[in-house]
């Protein structure tokens, strides 16, 4: 991984820690002895590093990660269980997504590389985070939990739109209505992770993969992710507009430029 000195967006106790290196962001949640559940708190913090990651253009990929030994427990169900009990779940489960569900249109929407990078239990909106991301790095012990229909409810945090477009839509009723859980090489073999790794070897392969991701050019990363994820739901006609459109934008940059340079010499 690029070794510039570190930038620090947040504090040590913060719900939810950015790090900065070179052109690799990490966003680690923190609330270890919840197993990074999800609350009001993780959820304000995640949207406004988000933002962060967004707004800064020397960043190509951004890795996110769990402290401790969950990737995430998904929604904090004590603070749903008591808003259940008062009667306040639609506004308190509401504030909650609200920012949480913002979080994950800026990952979506953001012209770099979003690597989940998953160990332990991945549960409910954790597990949808896993798999909203661009890729997903597996260590071999992980497990994945859909845990929604079990309490009664139908998925959030993402769940659905990182996963139905890989899957399909009789594999993710499988998964969100008859699986208690499945393990990192059922998802690779589904598609759902892009790497199965020893656990041991988790952080240092997640580093190697996500510096290997930011070798990419920013205006390859860009128009890439916005191509495909509009690919399934776009016009063939206006699809392919959308590609000259940004090829053509890709062409006008010096890394483009100087690639071709290289790759011409090389021919000669």
């Amino acid at each position: 991984m690029p070794s510039p000195a570190h930038a620090t967006a947040s504090l040590p106790d913060d719900p939810a820690l950015l790090r900065i290196e070179g052109p690799i962001a990490t966003i680690t949640l923190n609330r270890p002895g919840a197993f990074n559940s999800i609350d009001l708190s993780i959820a304000r913090k995640l949207e406004q590093l988000g933002a962060e990651v967004e707004a800064n253009d020397d960043i190509r990929v951004l890795v996110i990660e769990g402290e401790g030994r969950a990737f995430s427990a998904g929604g904090d169900l004590q603070t749903i269980g008591a808003a259940a009990e008062a009667d306040s779940i639609a506004s308190v489960v509401g504030e909650l997504l609200r920012h949480y569900h913002a979080f994950i249109e800026t990952i979506r929407r953001m012209p770099k590389i979003v690597l989940s990078s998953v160990h332990g239990s991945a549960a409910g909106a954790g597990m949808g985070l896993a798999f909203v991301a661009d890729l997903c790095i597996s260590a071999d012990t992980a497990r994945f939990t859909p845990a929604y229909a079990k309490i009664g409810v139908s998925p959030d945090g993402g769940s659905t739109v990182g996963m139905v477009g890989t899957v399909g839509v009789r594999r993710a009723l499988q998964i969100f209505l008859a699986e208690d859980s499945f393990s990192a090489q059922q998802a690779y073999d589904w598609g759902l992770v892009a790497r199965v790794v020893p656990a041991a070897e988790l952080k240092t392969a997640t580093r190697q993969f996500a510096a290997r991701l930011a070798q990419n050019p920013l205006a390859a990363i860009g128009g890439t992710k916005s191509l495909v994820y509009q690919a399934a739901v776009t016009p063939t006609k206006q699809q392919i507009a959308a590609e000259e459109g940004k090829i053509i934008d890709a062409m006008h940059t010096d890394e483009f430029r100087e690639a071709v340079k290289k790759f011409t010499s090389k021919s000669k």
